[in-house]
């Protein structure tokens, strides 16, 4: 019977012959179209040998072009691809962090079609610096003296303490010595960056005095750490910037600030106190600023790095800086990102991050509305849709004690075999895929990390996941 069965089996030129001139397929090499066909050939000849086909029928050509399809189509596209995001974490760190700007956007695309003055000065034609084209904006916005970037924010620490205390101390509090995302250390990054680590004060509380009694010949530095997703509450005190950036005048001593997700945007309009702003961390006399480009910033994958000029000099000529420096399309997504900041209301209706870390509770209920309208609608014998309250976060470490109100659309399959996590795990399988999460064990989507112009793109991965 075996025999039988793999002899019903089509051949390599019939299967090719199939899926010549597939629309979905055009963009695939056509080595990679027939590897997946022989995958899926080879799939069908195991089941044939483990019995779990014995009926002819199932090989009939008619019941195995649609499987073929639909392996192959799976098969082929990018590994690397969208995603749709109703989760309501705004920053979410697995699904890519913020999302550019459509001027950003643009900008991207155009270094990447084109040549561009990327080291090159358009007014003496001679070699110039990638970093001319976002110092101006840089130091503009947050009113340091100088500007230097890199690929993200661990780069940018390591560079600093490489370049400023390479060999020498730098006095930390105990209790900032946290660990984030990834398993970024800040005791380790210091280790690799050939400084050596001087911790005071007690994990809950440290004091002016400690530093103080810190200090010695060997001392290159006092640093500050922003604690990320991280919080002591209690009995605890830290050293505010300005009493830390006047002990180091006293002593001679630069104060680095590792702000991590740092912000150009004053998020206290949209009820989220508590984030300090670049531009208010270097008036408050820090030497040297290091944050992120890709977290509430809204912008490309970077780390940026402010301050006094002859600190950031020193920083530019390290050696490590080319090895840790940006491309020309982080470079173009910067720069687009950055010019919106010199308009704040343009920013807010610009940048993605901040659009949807500033939308309003009415808003979004308008949206749950409108989304659970348009389910309605197309899937209503399938599925049932309604809205409740919830609440998001803006993830990426940022404001990690504050819940963003929000309106949830939940779903539930009419199919009670279709549970909360079955229809997750159905949606991870969509093109494209929808992730969403599970409150009081049903499904939801969150308004709020989805545009409006991805809701029939959200019903489609729907009906794709319960038919």
């Amino acid at each position: 019977m075996s025999n039988t069965l793999f002899r019903l089996l089509p051949s390599m030129d019939r299967v090719l012959a199939a899926l010549d001139g597939r629309p979905e397929l055009s963009g695939a090499p056509r080595a990679l179209v027939r590897e997946a066909a022989q995958a899926f050939l080879d799939a069908q000849r195991e089941e044939i040998r483990s019995g779990l086909v014995a009926d002819p029928a199932h090989l009939e050509w008619e019941r195995l072009a649609p499987r073929l399809e639909c392996f192959v189509r799976s098969y082929v596209r990018p590994r690397f691809r969208r995603v749709l995001n109703g989760t309501g974490v705004v920053v979410h760190t697995n699904l890519g962090r913020s999302i550019l700007a459509e001027s950003a956007s643009r900008a991207v695309q155009s270094a990447c079609a084109h040549y561009s003055n990327l080291e090159f000065d358009l007014e003496t034609g001679q070699r110039g610096s990638r970093y001319s084209h976002v110092e101006g904006l840089l130091t503009q916005l947050t009113g340091a003296e100088a500007a230097v970037v890199v690929n993200n924010n661990a780069a940018a620490v390591l560079l600093v303490l490489s370049s400023l205390c390479e060999g020498r101390e730098v006095v930390v509090s105990r209790g900032q010595l946290v660990e984030i995302g990834g398993s970024f250390r800040v005791p380790e990054v210091m280790a690799k960056s050939g400084a050596i680590l001087k911790e005071v004060g007690a994990t809950n509380r440290t004091h002016l005095r400690d530093y103080r009694q810190a200090v010695g010949p060997d001392t290159a530095a006092l640093m500050r750490v922003h604690t990320s997703n991280f919080r002591i509450i209690g009995f605890t005190k830290e050293v505010p910037l300005e009493e830390l950036a006047e002990l180091g005048r006293e002593l001679g001593l630069p104060v680095i600030e590792d702000l991590g997700s740092g912000t150009l945007f004053d998020f206290a309009q949209a009820g989220l106190p508590g984030e300090p702003t670049v531009r208010e961390v270097v008036a408050q006399g820090a030497d040297v600023v290091c944050f992120s480009g890709d977290k509430v910033l809204g912008g490309p994958q970077a780390g940026i790095i402010v301050g006094r000029r002859e600190y950031i000099d020193v920083i530019r000529r390290n050696q490590l800086n080319r090895a840790l420096r940006i491309d020309k399309m982080t470079l173009a997504a910067l720069e687009a990102t950055l010019r919106l900041y010199l308009d704040p209301e343009l920013a807010r209706a610009q940048v993605p991050t901040l659009s949807m870390i500033c939308a309003t509770p009415k808003e979004l209920a308008a949206k749950a509305r409108a989304l659970a309208g348009l389910l309605r609608r197309r899937l209503g014998h399938t599925l049932e849709a309604t809205t409740v309250p919830g609440a998001s976060r803006v993830g990426g470490g940022a404001f990690p004690e504050r819940d963003l109100p929000t309106t949830l659309v939940r779903l539930e399959p009419r199919d009670a075999s279709i549970g909360a996590d079955a229809l997750r795990e159905r949606l991870l399988g969509t093109d494209p895929p929808l992730v969403g999460r599970i409150e009081d064990g049903r499904f939801c989507l969150d308004p709020r990390t989805l545009d409006r112009n991805e809701f029939p793109l959200a019903a489609q991965a729907l009906a794709q996941a319960l038919a």
